[in-house]
C-alpha cells in the first residue's frame, strides 16, 4: 500500500488561485466543508449554509477558524469555482488509493455521465460530462475526470488509464471504446 496521508494534507497541496487580499479561510477547509455537506445530503450551495449552521459547534472544534468565524456558502462557492478540477481529482485519487489496496486482476468500471444544470446557456449543452473510475469490490469512486467540451469520453478514458498507471487490473467500459485504434493505444 502507498504512504498514508490525510485528505486535508492532500488538499493543502492544491494551488490556491484566490488573491491574498481578504482570504480568511484555507482552501482545504472550504473544500472539506463542501465534501462533508454533500456527504450529509446537503447538495446545493444554499444547503451547504444550512449544513454549516446545523454543525457550527463541531466545525469550529475541528477547523478552529480565527474568531470562530465559519465561511459563508458564497465563500465556499467562489472557492470551488476557482480550483483546477483535474488537479483536485488527482489529489483525491492519490489520497483514495492509499485507503484502498488495488490488487492484481481486480475489477473496476469506467463510465461517463453528464451532469445537467452545471453550465448556463444553450439548453442542449447545459451539462458537464465526467468519467469516473469505480472500484467494484470496494464500492467507491476513486477518480473522476472532466471530459473536454469539444470531445467525447474516449480521450479521457485513455488519459486516465495512462496517467493513473492502471496496469494489471480489469476495467469494464462502454462498447463505445471497442475500437481498433483504442486497443492499440492501451498496449
Amino acid at each position: 500500500m502507498k504512504e498514508q496521508n490525510t485528505l486535508i494534507e492532500k488538499l493543502n497541496e492544491l494551488k490556491d488561485p484566490r488573491r491574498e487580499q481578504g482570504k480568511r479561510h484555507p482552501l482545504s477547509m472550504l473544500i472539506l466543508i463542501a465534501i462533508m455537506a454533500s456527504m450529509s445530503g446537503y447538495h446545493e450551495y444554499r444547503a451547504t449554509e444550512d449544513f454549516i449552521k446545523a454543525n457550527k459547534d463541531e466545525l469550529i472544534a475541528v477547523f478552529e477558524p480565527k474568531k470562530d468565524r465559519l465561511p459563508s456558502f458564497q465563500t465556499i462557492r467562489r472557492a470551488l469555482m476557482t480550483i483546477d478540477f483535474e488537479e483536485f481529482s488527482l489529489k483525491f485519487y492519490n489520497w483514495a488509493s492509499t485507503r484502498i489496496e488495488i490488487k492484481k486482476n481486480e475489477w473496476f468500471s469506467m463510465d461517463g455521465k453528464a451532469i445537467r444544470g452545471t453550465i448556463k446557456g444553450d439548453k442542449y449543452h447545459e451539462f458537464t460530462n465526467l468519467v469516473s473510475l469505480f472500484s467494484s469490490e470496494h464500492k467507491k469512486v476513486l477518480y473522476a475526470g472532466k471530459v473536454d467540451d469539444k470531445s467525447n469520453e474516449i480521450p479521457m478514458v485513455q488519459k486516465m488509464i495512462k496517467d493513473l498507471g492502471l496496469e494489471g487490473i480489469n476495467i469494464t467500459i462502454d462498447a463505445l471504446h471497442c475500437q481498433k485504434k483504442l486497443q492499440f493505444a492501451l498496449r
